[in-house]
């Protein structure tokens, strides 16, 4: 699978809840990280998603909303994932910032370079990604 998006976070199935129209997928992508997607029922039968099945979540990297610290923000965003900087790349108009959240799993997120200086994320330092549920698309071999 080729695709544009920066994070393709392979990972097993750990929860589905389904609503009317819309499902929670829990994907666990390493020991204790989980990252939760929002998606249609149609799209779980689709894909046939079924707890202990393998996926790939995909996330832009311009979707990811990085936070200094490791304290949880109070946020809308179902994701909270805490890990430490290992990249921090500075662009004229943007930054690049790569985040392992646990056992190799990196969440990269393209900031403005204003957010890179306001921010000052280095790397080393504990850094947390926040990503909306309806954010996340789901994929599968």
């Amino acid at each position: 699978m080729k695709t544009s998006a920066r994070n393709a976070l392979a990972g097993v199935v750990s929860a589905i809840q389904e609503g009317q129209v819309n499902a929670e997928v829990t994907l666990a992508i390493s020991e204790g990280v989980e990252i939760v997607a929002i998606i249609t029922r149609e799209s779980v039968a689709d894909l046939g998603l079924a707890v202990g099945g393998r996926a790939t979540a995909l996330i832009k990297s311009s979707l990811v909303i990085l936070a200094p610290g490791a304290t949880p923000l109070r946020t809308s965003a179902r994701n909270c994932l805490v890990g430490v900087v290992v990249r921090h790349e500075t662009g004229a108009v943007n930054d690049v910032v790569a985040i392992d959240v646990g056992r190799g799993a990196v969440i990269t997120a393209t900031i403005t370079r204003g957010s890179g200086e306001a921010l000052g994320l280095k790397v080393g330092e504990t850094a947390q990604a926040l990503i909306k549920a309806p954010h996340v698309i789901l994929a599968v071999e």
